[in-house]
């Protein structure tokens, strides 16, 4: 039911978390000040924190090479020009675009590509609008859901409580609003490649053949 190209793009999507988030967190133990145990601190110092610097460039880089890598499966997926893979640049908004492109070469069992062929234009907008509402308040939720139980387990782990947790986010709120956008843009975009497969697999299991009889 799914094609190999969309299984890749969606391995290559996740690989983008499963490459980052491991490697800033090593990266984090690169301090520049292990260079006071060295006769010539400046020197080394200097060079250990050019040497961090080029560590989180790689790891920027090769986490830009597989968002782009999971646009040029979906767009093979979907048997589109390549001259569409730009539209990656614009990063989740670019995906959302390049995910209602339409299949030139559906499979047989496609449920999802039967059913949006057949709307309207006035109904494929009205539900893509739907569906984005939806998706970015989804996300928002699961964010919030997920921050919520991260604090529950800092404070049933440190002993801290939720008040002192709360407060000392707070005094760094602009390091987590960045991140957890990140988190919401990630979701959203996550939701996008899933719909597919999603609707498909209701389509196939709940009432098989609705939308190729339709």
């Amino acid at each position: 039911m799914l094609k190999k190209p969309y299984i890749l793009a969606i391995v290559s999507f996740l690989a983008i978390p499963a490459v980052f988030l491991p490697a800033m967190m090593l990266i984090t133990f690169i301090d520049p000040e292990i260079a006071l145990r060295t006769s010539n601190y400046e020197r080394n110092f200097q060079l250990v924190s050019v040497v961090k610097q080029l560590c989180m460039l790689a790891v920027s880089l090769v986490s830009m090479g597989l968002w782009f890598l999971a646009c040029f499966f979906l767009i093979q997926s979907k048997k589109q020009s390549y001259l569409w893979l730009p539209l990656a640049a614009l990063r989740p908004f670019g995906l959302i675009i390049l995910s209602m492109l339409r299949d030139n070469a559906p499979e047989a069992e496609d449920y999802y590509q039967q059913f949006v062929s057949k709307l309207k234009i006035y109904f494929r907008v009205g539900y893509e609008l739907i569906f984005f509402v939806v998706a970015w308040v989804a996300a928002f939720q699961v964010m919030v859901l997920k921050r919520d139980l991260m604090i529950m387990y800092e404070a049933a782990t440190t002993g801290a409580s939720t008040a002192q947790i709360i407060d000392r986010q707070n005094a760094s709120s602009g390091m987590y609003a960045f991140s957890e956008a990140l988190e919401v843009l990630f979701l959203v975009s996550f939701f996008y490649l899933l719909s597919p497969l999603c609707f498909n697999l209701a389509g196939r299991f709940l009432r098989p053949g609705t939308f190729a009889k339709a």
